[in-house]
Order: structure tokens, then sequence, then C-alpha cells
């Protein structure tokens, strides 16, 4: 009897499924944005954006904790709505920046809190300055999507950035240091 038993665990264990793995994932760029928004001198709020931008996931929908994320876009990407803004965030009393200079976002550790979020912990590249932030993030979907016929993810984070952490603070803090940052992003499941 004890012989069969272990034969039987035995099947049972080869018979078993691999543990599921990171699926790369690539950025949509034409429904992923980052907006900004900041106080102007107590009178309103002004906003910004960065859009049609690259990066790639590993999701790994069984163990989200295994996943990973990277992102990267041109400065120059900017939309202020306002070209007078644009010029003046581009000028060397903000980034200075050149055509090369590029936004970058590295995960280093992703913590699940709930069934469908987790806080992303990762390297902000900005202005040549890196610092570690946080990402409060929501898995808004997962599935195949129902006009490409292919797997794909949506996903949204907010966090808040000081602009002074990274060399950008003129103007602090009359123009509020702090900047309010929300991503929206889809991505599809590489080929």
């Amino acid at each position: 009897m004890t012989r069969f038993a272990a034969l039987a665990l035995s099947a049972a264990l080869l018979s078993t499924p691999a543990l599921a793995e990171a699926e790369k994932y690539v950025l949509d760029a034409s429904h992923s944005q980052i907006l900004f928004s900041y106080n102007h001198l107590g009178y309103s709020t002004n906003w910004g954006m960065f859009s049609g931008f690259n990066g790639e996931i590993m999701f790994d929908q069984a163990n989200p904790a295994a996943s990973s994320v990277s992102v990267s876009f041109p400065v120059k990407t900017m939309l202020t709505g306002w070209q007078e803004r644009f010029d003046h965030f581009m000028s060397a009393d903000f980034f200075g920046a050149s055509d090369e200079e590029m936004v970058t976002f590295t995960s280093t550790g992703i913590e699940v809190t709930g069934e469908k979020t987790a806080r992303i912990t990762g390297d902000l590249t900005l202005n040549d300055v890196t610092k570690s932030v946080v990402l409060e993030a929501t898995l808004n979907q997962a599935g195949d999507h129902p006009m490409a016929n292919q797997p794909w993810a949506g996903f949204s984070a907010t966090t808040t950035l000081l602009r002074s952490d990274y060399n950008l603070g003129m103007f602090a803090p009359f123009v509020s240091d702090e900047v309010q940052v929300q991503i929206s992003i889809e991505a599809m499941k590489a080929e």
C-alpha cells in the first residue's frame, strides 16, 4: 500500500504544471499617459502630460511581487498646453534639456498590498538625478483585448515628487515644490 501511495504521489507531482513565470508586456504608447499637476501661487492648479512613451513590464499574474517595470521617454515629449511654459521648462531655469535627455523609471521591488494593488518601488532618473520613488499602483484589468485578440493589461498609479529633489525647484514654495503624478498605462503581451 505504501508503495502505491508513493507512486500516486510521484505521478501527481510530475503532472503538476510548472510554476508560472513573468511574461513580457510592452506598453501601448497610444493609451499610456503620465499626468502631473502643481499649485501655481495658490491661484490655480497647472497640468502637464507625457504621452507616447515606451517601456516594458515583466508581468507575473500568479506572483505579482515577481513582476518588474521599466519605462523611458525624452523630457522634450512634455506637453503643457502653452508653448511659452514648455520653452521655460526646457530652459536652464529648469531642465536645460537636450533632445536626447531621457526620463527613466526602473522598478527595484514590488510589495503586494491587496488583490489588485501594490507599492512599486523604483529608481526615477529625472534631470540627471536618480532618486527612489514609490508608486501606489492598481491593476485595472488583465485579459484578452476584445479588438486586438491578444493578452492585455491596464494599470494606474500615483505618486508625489518634490521638484527640488531633482534640481527643478525654481520659485518654490510659491509655486508648489510638490508635484502630483498620475499614471495610466496599457500594455500588450509581447509576441
